[in-house]
């Protein structure tokens, strides 16, 4: 199982958590909530309305990135034993 992610094109914060997964190694599959209006319909529906990218989803678990932090996504990442050291 891997992290789905929830972007857009124009998202810095996306690019930064995208960076960090590929240096980090941990794999993920991207999703571009504005190719797919069924994707930012659900990151809508668990965001409280809110086109919050990204999001990250992981076996049910959902977190928004939004105001990218390192420790937001190491957060995220050591909850589902996915943070390893490098």
């Amino acid at each position: 199982m891997s992290i789905k992610m929830y972007t857009t094109s124009w998202c810095g914060d996306c690019q930064i958590a995208k960076n960090f997964l590929q240096k980090l190694e941990i794999p993920f599959e991207e999703v571009n909530i504005e190719q797919d209006h069924g994707a930012a319909d659900y990151v809508m529906q668990v965001n409280g309305g809110r086109r919050s990218v990204p999001t990250l989803v992981y076996n049910g678990d959902v977190a928004s990135l939004s105001g990218f932090s390192r420790a937001k996504l190491d957060a995220f990442l050591s909850k589902h034993n996915l943070l390893t050291l490098h």
